[in-house]
């Protein structure tokens, strides 16, 4: 790692050096670019720094030790505070993820498994909304299909994190894969536990400034709402299909009783959709695989499991396995999401390191 910093420090020394030149400024362009880097630098530079004046300190601390034991106490303490200073400088050295700061659209599919599945994903719902609840993020349900049983065919939330703090997609992007149940359904009568799965897709929210969508490119449809939803439902065309023609994107949305108000929701919907597809075309040109999944794992994969009967859950990706899945299913996510958060930081660091 180390290596890797002493290198940026000699790229920061030449950046100073050409900011310095008069000459440089002449080309405005260039000098934003150069800025712009120097300004990136500039805290693992610092931090780098702070390192090599702890390290030799400790060095010096443990030499006078040996004639002198009350230094010995001055010498851990800065070895604490260069460890400390090593920690910074790994967490610099990490890429970040320039949606870490968004909001998230979150989508629920219930898969294979009938009415067990439209149950589990009711349950990762309530998961969501317990865990959004515990963040002090806000929560709207902007699209939901619900079963005879209560459970859910397919269901779209919006969360918001706090001003100030990373945004909702910081901690939801680890959640998009298959989520995978084992437990005796309700509807079992022989005691059988079964198995089925559930889809759970997470999207950062696009602002409309960053998705130009042409309105000659959509397609819209309106039709009659169906199943719960006040006394409007069925009696007006209040449902809304919208189709992005060059795309074939395809969203709906009839939760709302208002026509405007389904149509706004969908092109939320839409609007967080292309923003991934543009991302993932951004990264496929660079030849870079998007992190913001742990997305090694490709989607039709399972991703986590939750086994009813022994109280466990396993997240595949990372090798994470805790028996408190009763905590988790109401909403105490942290631990799986930290586990998650640690593994991608440490492969962005090696991947810092390699390159």
């Amino acid at each position: 790692m180390f290596e890797r910093v002493a290198d940026l420090a000699v790229e920061y020394a030449q950046l100073e050096k050409d900011l310095a030149d008069p000459a440089v400024h002449a080309d405005p362009d260039r000098a934003r670019t150069l800025g712009r880097r120097y300004g990136e630098l500039g805290p693992v530079i610092a931090a780098y720094e702070q390192w090599l004046q702890a390290s030799g300190d400790e060095q010096a601390a443990r030499e006078l030790a040996g004639e002198d034991a009350s230094f010995e106490a001055e010498a851990e303490q800065l070895a604490k505070q260069r460890e400390a200073l090593q920690q910074r400088i790994e967490q610099l050295l990490v890429p970040r993820d320039p949606y870490d700061g968004k909001d998230v659209i979150l989508e629920v599919k219930a898969g294979e498994g009938g009415d067990e599945s439209a149950l589990f994903a009711g349950d990762l719902l309530r998961m969501y909304l317990r865990y959004a609840e515990r963040q002090h993020w806000k929560t709207e349900v902007i699209d939901a299909t619900i079963t005879g049983l209560g459970g859910y065919k397919d269901v779209t939330v919006a969360i918001k994190g706090r001003r100030g703090d990373s945004g909702a997609w910081s901690r939801l992007k680890y959640e998009g894969g298959v989520h995978r149940v084992q437990r005796v359904p309700v509807t079992e009568s022989q005691g059988r536990i079964h198995t089925s799965a559930a889809g759970v897709l997470v999207l950062p929210e696009a602002d409309p400034v960053e998705v130009n969508i042409d309105p000659s490119d959509l397609r819209i449809d309106v039709y009659r709402s169906s199943g719960p939803g006040g006394q409007s439902v069925n009696t007006t065309d209040s449902a809304v299909r919208i189709t992005h023609v060059p795309t074939g994107i395809v969203v709906s949305c009839q939760n709302e009783k208002s026509q405007l108000q389904n149509k706004e929701s969908a092109m939320r919907i839409l609007r967080a959709r292309m923003l991934a597809v543009a991302q993932e075309k951004a990264d496929a040109r660079a030849a870079a695989s998007r992190r913001s999944q742990v997305s090694d794992v490709d989607r039709s994969q399972r991703v986590r499991t939750y086994n009813f009967p022994e109280n466990r859950i396993s997240d595949h990706r990372v090798g994470f396995k805790a028996y408190n899945l009763d905590q988790v299913i109401d909403g105490d996510l942290d631990a799986v999401i930290n586990s998650l958060v640690e593994a991608d930081r440490a492969e962005q660091i090696a991947g810092a390191e390699q390159t």
